[in-house]
Parts: C-alpha cells; sequence; structure tokens
C-alpha cells in the first residue's frame, strides 16, 4: 500500500487502533508500521494480540474514541444493542477475544448478522480474521477520508 505512511509515532498508532499497547509501542518502532502491522500481529505472543483486539470498544457499547463513535453509527434502537451485547458475550465466552469487526460505517443491525456469521467459525480463523479486521480499521482510519489523518 504505497499511500500508508513510513513512520508513525506511538501516540499516532494509539490514536488507529485505540490506545496504547505492547503491539502499538513495537509498531511504532518500525520503518512503515502500517504496512507491517498484520505480520507482526501474526507474530506476537497470543496474549499482546488479545490485548491489541481488546483496546476496541464492543460493537453496540458506548465508544470511547471519536473514530469508534463515528464508525459504530449512531443506530440505538433497544433490541439490535441487546442482542449485540448478547452476542459479544458468546463471542468472548467461546472465543476468549474482543469481537473485532470493520464496521466500515454499516449499520449495528447489519452487524448483528455477521457477528452471527462469525460465532460459527473456528477460533484460528477469528483470531486472523480480527487481526486483518483490526489492521483494515487503522488503514481506514490513517486515510484521508477516514479518521485520524483528516483531524
Amino acid at each position: 500500500m504505497h499511500d500508508l505512511p513510513r513512520q508513525l509515532s506511538a501516540d499516532d498508532l494509539a490514536a488507529l487502533f485505540e490506545g496504547r499497547s505492547r503491539f502499538v509501542e513495537r509498531l511504532a518502532a518500525l520503518a512503515n508500521p502500517l504496512a507491517e502491522a498484520r505480520r507482526l500481529l501474526r507474530s506476537l505472543p497470543e496474549e499482546e494480540v488479545i490485548e491489541a483486539l481488546a483496546a476496541h470498544p464492543r460493537i453496540g457499547e458506548r465508544a470511547a474514541s471519536h473514530a469508534s463513535a463515528r464508525e459504530q453509527g449512531s443506530d440505538e434502537d433497544p433490541d439490535v444493542l441487546a442482542d449485540l451485547a448478547s452476542l459479544n458475550r458468546a463471542y468472548e465466552e467461546k472465543f476468549g477475544f474482543r469481537f473485532v469487526v470493520f464496521v466500515n460505517r454499516r449499520p449495528k443491525a447489519e452487524i448483528l448478522e455477521v457477528l452471527r456469521a462469525r460465532l460459527a467459525r473456528s477460533r484460528e480463523e477469528e483470531l486472523q480474521m480480527a487481526i486483518d479486521d483490526l489492521v483494515a480499521i487503522a488503514e481506514d482510519r490513517y486515510r484521508p477520508t477516514g479518521g485520524a489523518a483528516s483531524r
């Protein structure tokens, strides 16, 4: 990806990845951090990957950052939020880590179907998908039409 930055600070990366983690600190030391993010995540101990995933708010919960709030939209249907909370719990119980999805401004009701489908997958498939989505979110936020670079 030629439009990705060659160097970002830990603070820059923390904004893209929802907080400082050991992953963000390691990533900040690399010359081309976003291009290397997936490779680095896949090389880390699982505990550090789970820590990086846990920095993101649960889909349907009040987002901590402006970027997450904007990405998750304002769909506040109580039934949808209750279903998301229940499915988030089931996901975390089954897989042992937070459900992370590249929402890409889709309504929360649409994410319910994604979450249901992903609950049927294996833990290894889900961990790889979570890594891909985590990085896709950061890449999207970095782009001028995303979040971090347009602030």
